[in-house]
């Protein structure tokens, strides 16, 4: 493979509240990829779920036409590899093999473990962790609750379901509320990232609604206690010996770094290395490792921390599997800062996909008693 390019199918749009931020991380990935190395498919799936190829399909999703682009699929069955094209009277035309599958997906079906569960099935490599690693990780309550089996230190968590929102929101703030204790609280959907979904609760009334809000985006929906606190984030790469950056500190234009203040507000500013003592970022870089370790993660991860501004507490806050790559995401800049530049960053992140795959391929499948 040294002597040849790398085919590589890179996956973005999905069936997302993040669909946006996913096409904006695509340019900047796509950016990366250099054209001596790689072979580039690009891939766009609608909001609706649909997957085309094209000639700008990356533009053509940012407008929604789709008029030009062609309809392909990947089949769950190793036997039948490859992308195949689905032409006007459904029938699949072989279209190119490919090596590795590079997930630019972020939120439900796309890091949310159900995207890894299509490309195991079709036994292929891809960016990212495993179908494990990307539900637990997804899943804020789910995680939570792994974090708590781990000792790395949470704050409160209580989980709540859309229905019990819908048929009962008086009890359900009165549960919160004894669980809780004392305002601010915030309120997330379980399964969504980029702060999609995400609103400050300092009084009852708020907590109804932004429970009203999130139930849009999850049927599990989080509730967790309030505290003021510094963002602090660390960008980790690697398989079974993951590597840390630096830290990094995020300085929101609001009161925290809701969707608005992190893509669309310029006076949002990020600081790196934060500016934070070599023993706190020391203990925060392990504990994000350790994180890591507990989900069985792989190739990438963005681990996000709360530092108590009143004791210097540490709270692990949430892991991002499939983290931004725009511009001013944090996961290339904490890198970028650690001495990994843009492309090299990518190309190490295609590496271990690689190196997850042949792990797999060493795995017996098979089992017969007379063995």
């Amino acid at each position: 493979m040294s002597k040849l390019k790398i085919r590589i199918l890179v996956l973005f749009g999905g069936r997302s509240g993040e669909h946006a931020v996913s096409l904006m991380s695509a340019k900047f990935v796509l950016g990366q990829l250099d054209p001596e190395r790689y072979e580039v498919t690009k891939i766009g799936i609608t909001r609706h779920g649909d997957w085309f190829v094209g000639d700008h399909v990356l533009d053509d999703l940012i407008e929604e036409e789709f008029s030009k682009l062609s309809a392909v699929t990947i089949f769950p069955n190793p036997s039948r590899p490859g992308l195949h094209q689905i032409d006007d009277d459904h029938r699949l035309n072989f279209v190119t093999d490919f090596d590795v599958v590079f997930p630019v997906l972020h939120g439900t079906f796309g890091e949310d473990g159900t995207l890894q569960g299509l490309l195991e099935m079709a036994d292929v490599a891809y960016v990212g962790p495993g179908v494990v690693g990307s539900a637990v990780g997804m899943d804020k309550a789910i995680f939570a609750d792994v974090m708590t089996a781990n000792d790395i230190p949470i704050v409160k968590t209580v989980l709540v379901l859309r229905s019990e929102i819908e048929s009962d929101p008086v009890n359900v703030v009165k549960r919160m509320e004894e669980a809780l204790g004392e305002y601010p609280y915030f309120v997330k959907p379980a399964n969504l990232g980029s702060s999609v979904g995400i609103s400050k609760s300092k009084n009852s009334s708020d907590l109804i609604e932004g429970l009203m809000d999130a139930a849009q985006y999850d049927r599990r929906i989080v509730v967790q206690k309030g505290h003021e606190v510094r963002e602090i984030e660390v960008s980790i790469m690697g398989n079974d010996q993951p590597l840390a950056s630096v830290c990094g500190e995020v300085l929101p234009a609001e009161e925290f770094y809701s969707y608005e203040a992190k893509y669309h507000d310029d006076s949002s500013r990020t600081v790196i290395p934060a500016d934070i003592s070599e023993e706190l970022s020391d203990r925060i870089r392990v504990l994000a490792i350790k994180a890591y370790k507990a989900c069985d993660l792989a190739g990438l991860t963005r681990v996000d921390f709360f530092i108590d501004k009143d004791n210097d507490e540490i709270y692990i806050n949430e892991l991002n599997t499939i983290p931004g790559f725009t511009q001013i995401s944090m996961y290339p800049l904490l890198w970028e800062a650690s001495g990994v530049g843009n492309e090299e960053l990518v190309d190490r992140l295609v590496m271990f996909a690689l190196e997850r795959k042949a792990e797999r391929d060493a795995t017996k499948r098979t089992f017969r008693r007379n063995e």
